[in-house]
């Protein structure tokens, strides 16, 4: 009995060793770092140096998008805190609050675009009706990652790569407001920071795994098929008349 149990004990041990790997480690906290300094960067002058909640906002559902994307972010950084303290349990109960958190901005995403909507908000050289679909595609891409993220949270292998493709998805707001010359003038150009995130992700399946997983294929090649598209979708009359209902609305 004793010896069952020692085997049980080291089995689990070794599994966890081999789920969260030194470098798994590593690799997740540097992206983790590098997407807050991106959110940070695109964000410092209008709301973070600005006060948080003393920053001039144009609305109020703007101040609990903004507040709430905070709380995400500062969520993630301390579940990877939390991995790197090895205080896996701990992870996984903070990651229930984590769920409920990113359901709060899948409802609370669509009203402030659909607030920017009828302010008539049109950046990067699209008109408002255009360019809702972008807030919107960006947290219909995130609603899917975290559910898929939660789903597969027995397996960390996949869990970790969709939680931080999710984290991808929601930087469009933050590289717009990059005050960059070369992005402001050339919108598409700002797909590369995202594209760039993902060939990171890539790179390290392929030096860490030895071929690219599944997870992290289906989730790339959906999240860029999306930002390929749905500009010249938000030209169609179909989707400006259904900007047009949801304005009325």
């Amino acid at each position: 009995m004793a010896t069952d149990a020692l085997r049980q004990q080291h089995a689990a041990v070794h599994h966890a060793r081999h789920a969260n790997p030194p470098s798994d480690r590593a690799f997740f906290s540097i992206m983790v770092l590098i997407l807050w300094a991106t959110v940070y960067f695109g964000f410092a002058r209008t709301y973070y140096a600005a006060g948080m909640l003393a920053a001039p906002l144009p609305a109020p559902i703007i101040h609990i998008h903004a507040a709430l994307m905070t709380l995400w972010l500062l969520l993630l950084f301390v579940q990877v805190a939390l991995v790197l303290a090895r205080k896996v349990a701990w992870h996984r109960s903070l990651g229930v609050y984590g769920f409920l958190l990113a359901v709060a901005m899948v409802i609370v995403g669509p009203l402030a675009a659909t607030n920017a909507l009828r302010r008539g908000e049109g950046p990067l050289g699209l008109d408002p009706k255009t360019f809702y679909i972008v807030p919107l595609t960006a947290i219909a891409l995130f609603a899917i990652f975290t559910f898929f993220a939660w789903r597969t949270r027995r397996r960390p292998a996949a869990h970790k790569r969709l939680m931080l493709i999710a984290n991808i998805a929601l930087m469009d707001a933050a590289v717009g407001r990059w005050p960059i010359h070369f992005f402001q003038l050339y919108h598409k150009a700002q797909d590369l920071v995202p594209l760039a995130f993902l060939l990171a992700l890539v790179a390290y399946d392929l030096i860490s795994q030895h071929k690219v997983l599944k997870t992290t294929i289906w989730a790339s090649l959906l999240l860029m098929a999306v930002h390929m598209t749905r500009v010249p979708i938000g030209h169609t009359p179909a989707w400006h008349a259904f900007a047009t209902f949801m304005l009325k609305g």
